[in-house]
């Protein structure tokens, strides 16, 4: 089953032209957009609509992104509604600050449209599973069972989320994974549990996925050398990270910058 097909997507964008460019690319696979021009404007269509997934700017006029997505966690009636960042305000601490306003996801522009793609199917895939009706569809079980089992969808997304702060505020000096546990009360097993069952990967790999992005990032937008960016992002050495990047990309970093002009 294509999980984007028939879902409501509710873009929060200023700029209409953004609005309409990832409107028109996610149509192509049967998703139903909404459009809403800032903060308020989006808040209240949420409540209105219901979407299955809120794709929100950040810098907006009137309400910005960041109070946006505060509102609608701090709402019943959108709360759970998934809500991921799509800004060129992509650093870490807009990141972090984005994470703690509430969001599931932060990407970068200018994005990547099957980035977009595939983060928007790992986020409603994750929402159709955390459900209580998933689980009486699946198991055939209604009440104790499913509710037991959306409780555990519910606690790991409450210690990935805890959790994705404290390493993206320190990618250069990220907690171990003992140390990770200790911070969100819990144990290591259970929380590469949450980590898998919320991006799929355990807690080494979304920490390494998360310097890669923070690397391209700098490579793309800062003058820093490839040592500087190394040590910024947890590496010991440049000759380190080089090979990590190589694996992770198929290039070189200077050749990735080479390709992506300091803006």
């Amino acid at each position: 089953m294509d999980v984007l097909k028939g879902k409501r997507i509710l873009v929060i964008d200023d700029a209409e032209a953004e609005r309409m460019l990832i409107s028109t690319y996610l149509q192509q696979y049967g998703c139903r957009l909404y459009h809403a021009h800032d903060g308020v404007d989006g808040v209240h269509k949420a409540k209105l609509l219901s979407p299955d997934l809120i794709l929100m700017d950040v810098d907006m006029p009137r309400c910005d992104g960041f109070a946006a997505c505060k509102a609608l966690n701090g709402d019943p009636a959108t709360a759970q509604v998934p809500v991921i960042f799509l800004s060129a305000f992509s650093g870490t601490e807009q990141r972090v600050q984005g994470l703690l306003a509430g969001a599931v996801d932060f990407i970068g522009k200018p994005f990547s449209f099957d980035e977009v793609r595939l983060r928007l199917s790992v986020h409603l895939r994750n929402r159709l599973i955390q459900s209580p009706q998933h689980f009486t569809d699946v198991m055939g079980v209604p009440g104790t069972v499913s509710e037991v089992s959306n409780n555990d969808g519910n606690l790991y997304s409450v210690l990935f989320h805890s959790a994705r702060v404290y390493l993206l505020r320190s990618l250069d000096d990220a907690p171990g994974i003992q140390e990770l546990a200790r911070l969100t009360g819990t144990n290591t097993k259970r929380l590469n549990a949450a980590f898998k069952h919320c991006s799929g990967m355990t807690v080494f790999e979304y920490l390494r996925e998360e310097r890669m992005k923070e690397a391209c990032q700098l490579l793309r937008n800062t003058a820093l050398s490839v040592g500087e960016i190394a040590c910024r992002v947890g590496f010991s050495g440049s000759a380190n990270f080089s090979t990590a990047f190589k694996e992770r990309f198929g290039t070189t970093p200077s050749a990735f910058r080479q390709a992506c002009p300091v803006q």
